[in-house]
């Protein structure tokens, strides 16, 4: 099952309403294209200005990339990250930099401006201070700033420059008692985080990693919603 979390985000910075549609983690190879196909279906039912992919899109060689020509059929743009799987693949850069021919802007080190908000793109084969480094490079204050990066690291170091930050890579843990342990790991492991400047939410991934189940925790699509406050 797939569930669709609604997230509304209030700010000056906007001039109108926009609302994106945010996936994490499908891993694609793991997960059959049966199921992106069961994403796609629920997508093309929201109306949306944008969907941003955080990472882990494939996580296998044997996955055809031919398989995402369904992704040609979105309007929208399509902007994506990297995550720590693409960089496992055979070919990697071959096959991140073909993902442009299905619709996808691979947006790793990158900005992209929509309307009023600024997207900012950062890949995860980096460390953390490079990753920091790049997202300062990035931002533009003249602009609703939203960073997304796959792994909820960065947050705590940038978060009073970001407005808000989509991240994956948890997955809640997918798999009771393995989101206890995650939490030695990970300070921010699933759901919406805040402080006064910014806010945080940490998906728990639109697929299953390695066994296609899940124990308390659920296959999601975000859409968030920023509205003029």
């Amino acid at each position: 099952l797939i569930f669709v979390k609604k997230i509304k985000v209030n700010t000056s910075k906007v001039d109108k309403d926009i609302k994106i549609i945010f996936l994490s983690d499908v891993h694609l190879g793991s997960n059959s294209k049966r199921h992106l196909s069961r994403l796609y279906s629920k997508i093309k039912r929201i109306k949306y200005d944008l969907l941003l992919i955080g990472g882990d899109l494939i996580d296998s060689s044997s996955f055809d990339l031919k398989d995402l020509k369904l992704l040609r059929e979105i309007k929208q743009p399509i902007l994506f990250v990297s995550g720590n799987h693409e960089f496992y693949i055979k070919n990697h850069m071959v096959k991140l930099r073909d993902l442009k021919n299905y619709n996808i802007n691979y947006l790793d080190d990158k900005n992209y401006i929509y309307k009023s908000i600024n997207i900012i793109g950062v890949g995860d084969n980096h460390t953390l201070e490079k990753q920091i480094i790049n997202t300062n490079k990035l931002i533009n204050d003249k602009y609703f700033n939203v960073l997304l990066v796959h792994k909820p690291s960065v947050w705590e170091h940038v978060n009073t420059k970001i407005d808000l930050m989509l991240s994956g890579h948890t997955h809640y843990g997918q798999i009771f008692p393995f989101n206890i342990f995650l939490k030695i790991k990970f300070k921010y492991i699933y759901g919406l985080y805040k402080n006064i400047y910014s806010k945080l939410y940490v998906s728990s991934g639109s697929g299953c990693w390695g066994p296609s189940m899940r124990l308390g925790t659920k296959n999601e699509i975000v859409e968030i919603f920023i509205t003029k406050n």
